[in-house]
């Protein structure tokens, strides 16, 4: 039943489990004290709400599992100290994609050595059972060619998202038709 992380933890644990307790949030620096740590696990607490500088100092941690809570997002900066995670554990959530969702995406396709899974989004309705990875992509279809940023372009595919690859052969037709056009014009 605890309500927060404990200040008593031996400095030199390597294993930390703290899932099924009731951490609603983790605050800046939480696990600063445990730099030897490896595998936290935070499974079903109903975590809202992780602080930007809550993993601060846990460069060792190669596994984190936040499935079971009540996580919709993180903020920029949650996962930036977790240089050496190997494995991150997110479903069951309510992920809400939204923009917010954009940065949890990001850092992991750029991170791309972390295994993970359970990121797909809960809300809104619109967006329910879609996978995150599709979400942000299609967030981008609208945007004029010229304006989009670069890294649309290096999204992994879902396996089973041939709607994603049917869009990419009515854009690449819908391009050379124009080109097409100009270049009997010109």
């Amino acid at each position: 039943d605890l309500k927060k992380v404990p200040g008593n933890i031996p400095p030199d644990i390597v294993k930390l489990d703290l899932s099924n307790n009731k951490i609603r949030q983790l605050r800046p620096k939480e696990f600063e004290d445990v730099s030897e740590l490896k595998i936290l696990n935070l499974n079903s607490n109903g975590i809202t709400y992780i602080d930007p500088a809550a993993f601060s100092g846990l460069n060792n941690l190669e596994e984190l599992d936040l499935s079971n809570n009540s996580l919709q997002n993180f903020e920029y900066g949650v996962l930036e100290d977790l240089y050496f995670l190997k494995i991150l554990w997110l479903r069951e959530n309510p992920w809400r994609c939204d923009y917010n969702i954009h940065y949890l995406f990001y850092w992991l396709k750029h991170h791309y050595n972390v295994h993970y899974n359970g990121l797909e989004c809960k809300m809104p309705e619109e967006y329910k059972g879609w996978s995150v990875g599709k979400y942000v992509r299609s967030y981008y279809e609208e945007c004029p060619k010229d304006k989009l940023p670069i890294y649309p372009e290096t999204f992994d595919l879902d396996k089973d998202d041939e709607e994603w690859e049917r869009h990419k052969e009515k854009s690449a037709q819908t391009a050379k038709k124009h080109s097409v056009i100009v270049t009997v014009l010109g």
